[in-house]
C-alpha cells in the first residue's frame, strides 16, 4: 500500500489553518507541486519555496490569512479542503459533469490527461478527469 500524498497535503494545510500557523511543510512530489501551484495561483497560499533536507525535497508554503470585520469584531476566514477521490474509491467526471463548488465560489482540482487543473480550466478545455479535491 502506498501513501496518499494528496490527503497528507490537504490535512497539513487544514491543520495549519486551524491552528493559525503561518507555514506548512509537506513532502514534494509531482502531484503535490502541481496542487500547490494551483493554490498559489488561486490565492489560497501566499508563497511557496522548495527546501532540500538530507536528500529529500519539501515544499514550504506560507498560508494566506484573511481578516474580515463585522459588528462583533474581526474574525479570520478559514480555508475548507475536502478530499473527494481517494485510493479506495476513485471519482471521475466528464467535462459536463464536473461539479461546481459552492456555485462557483470554490474550486475543484482535477487530474486530467493534460495535467492537474481547476474545474474552470477543465470546462474551458472540454476535458474531464479524476476529481481530486474541493477547496472553498
Amino acid at each position: 500500500m502506498g501513501k496518499d500524498t494528496i490527503a497528507d497535503l490537504l490535512t497539513s494545510i487544514r491543520n495549519a489553518d486551524m491552528n493559525k500557523k503561518g507555514t506548512v511543510r509537506v513532502v514534494s512530489t509531482n502531484i503535490t507541486e502541481n496542487i500547490v501551484k494551483i493554490l498559489l495561483r488561486e490565492g489560497f497560499i501566499e508563497s511557496v519555496r522548495k527546501h532540500q533536507e538530507s536528500n529529500r525535497y519539501f515544499l514550504v508554503s506560507t498560508l494566506r490569512h484573511q481578516k474580515r470585520k463585522t459588528r462583533k469584531g474581526i474574525y479570520r476566514t478559514r480555508t475548507f479542503l475536502k478530499r473527494i477521490s481517494r485510493p479506495g474509491l476513485r471519482i471521475y467526471a466528464n467535462y459536463q459533469g464536473i461539479p461546481k463548488v459552492l456555485g462557483g465560489m470554490g474550486i475543484a482540482i482535477l487530474s486530467t490527461s493534460r495535467g492537474i487543473m481547476t474545474d474552470r480550466e477543465a470546462r474551458l478545455n472540454r476535458i474531464g478527469g479524476e476529481v481530486l479535491c474541493y477547496i472553498w
